[in-house]
């Protein structure tokens, strides 16, 4: 058995014209490979491919050529083992109306063709916050319930890969603590879990390792903490005793004046050290209140990998 949860190998897939639009290439020979029990984040911009790859994993898009294997279960050889090893949480609601919480699961398990004495709808429903909701109508839950519901629904089948389709898209900050708590739980007993975000704090605090695609190709696969590494972009931001004007400063440094007073020193590491920007800010006559440094984050390697030419 191999160590990866999900394989991918020359995943492509091509849209057909339409009257309105030519042939479209949504993913253009992708290979990734997804290791078992990680959070595994999959970013890009808008119109990357992420949903059309999330979609192939479901089963819901046909793919135009290459290889997918789900816990090692081939997707055109096992379809059933290959779908059932995985559970998509959606972006969008797609809920019925007139089920309720409990109606919803037992259904979904059903589907899956989860036997009734195998079933877990009390123990998901105590996992999601929704016990005392269990014969309630759907349509009356919040929007934060539903999304707990839909969470709920793909865990039926006890999958090994949990997909979120951005999760917290949307949802309140208490509703968002919720749902990672329950995330690392699921991580912690063992589940792999394959994350989509517009939010790159969350990627970067809950992934272990990144994928960033843009335009349907694969442009960079790593961890977290290598991808942040990969710009020695650093700024050190001082606070002087006094209003403060930058000095003269050589190419290799770029300064700014905040509205506060702070002085910013954008540089990089490799041609310089902080220890020589403090001797030009002391030699300047600054007298220092404060000094901090900043590293730069995820957002600052996904804007530089998916900039535009």
């Amino acid at each position: 058995m191999s160590d990866n949860a999900i394989e991918i190998t020359g995943l492509k897939k091509t849209y057909a014209a339409t009257k309105k639009a030519p042939p479209k290439d949504a993913l253009k020979g992708i290979d990734l490979v997804i290791p078992r029990g990680s959070i595994f984040g999959l970013l890009g911009p808008n119109g990357a491919g992420k949903s059309t790859l999330i979609n192939i994993l479901a089963g819901l898009v046909t793919k135009t050529a290459g290889s997918v294997k789900i816990w090692g279960f081939d997707q055109d050889v096992n379809p059933r083992q290959s779908r059932a090893a995985i559970g998509i949480m959606p972006q969008e609601p797609n809920l019925d109306p007139f089920f309720t919480p409990g109606g919803s699961l037992e259904v979904q398990a059903g589907l899956y063709g989860v036997p009734r004495s195998q079933r877990r709808t009390d123990e998901i429903l105590e996992l999601i916050g929704l016990s005392d909701k269990r014969d309630a109508y759907a349509r009356s839950l919040s929007g934060g319930m539903r999304r707990r519901l839909l969470l709920g629904k793909a865990l039926v089948h006890s999958p090994q890969i949990l997909v979120l389709d951005e999760p917290t898209a949307g949802v309140d900050i208490e509703l968002r603590n919720q749902l990672w708590a329950n995330v690392r739980k699921l991580n912690e007993d063992g589940m792999t879990i394959i994350l989509t975000t517009h939010y790159l704090e969350e990627a970067q605090e809950m992934c272990d390792e990144i994928a960033i695609i843009n335009n349907g190709e694969k442009i960079v696969q790593d961890s977290t903490a290598n991808l942040l590494s990969r710009l020695d972009s650093k700024t050190l931001a001082i606070t002087p005793t006094s209003d403060s004007i930058l000095p003269d400063l050589p190419d290799a440094i770029t300064g700014s004046v905040s509205t506060d007073g702070t002085l910013r020193f954008t540089y990089s590491a490799k041609a310089i050290s902080a220890d020589q920007i403090l001797h030009i800010v002391k030699d300047a006559g600054i007298t220092i209140a404060d000094i901090r440094s900043e590293e730069a984050d995820l957002e600052d390697v996904f804007l530089a990998l998916t900039k535009s030419d």
